[in-house]
């Protein structure tokens, strides 16, 4: 497992939406853009699967994940790389949930990422 330096956690926290890669178990790519992507603490990052059919199922068949957020205008940004888990209940998925229920938006599952490698740059 690896840990985000304050460098990454920043980006994630200023950059957005990120870019989410998976791919399948027979290896065909998918990309995705994802407002939802945030910190959860030293070691993971979440985000909302709102409307991702095909992310959530290459997912559950290959758990592996990068992630990039880019800042054109001031050419920064940050690579993650890691493992996922798709959680449709507990209290993680609950509070996400709830949050975005407000906004009258539903969430399907919460993405929760095991960081393997992360760099900003």
């Amino acid at each position: 497992m690896g840990r985000m330096s304050e460098e990454v956690k920043k980006a994630i926290k200023e950059f957005g939406p990120a870019i989410v890669a998976t791919a399948n178990k027979a290896g065909k790519p998918n990309v995705s853009a994802k407002g939802s992507l945030r910190v959860l603490d030293d070691e993971h990052v979440i985000f909302a699967d709102i409307a991702s059919p095909r992310t959530i199922a290459n997912l559950k068949e290959n758990p592996q994940v990068a992630i990039l957020l880019l800042n054109r205008e001031l050419q920064k940004g940050c690579r993650v790389w890691g493992k996922a888990e798709i959680l449709n209940s507990g209290e993680l998925f609950e509070q996400l949930k709830q949050e975005y229920a407000v906004r009258k938006i539903k969430v399907n599952n919460v993405v929760k990422v095991t960081i393997e490698d992360a760099v900003a740059f």
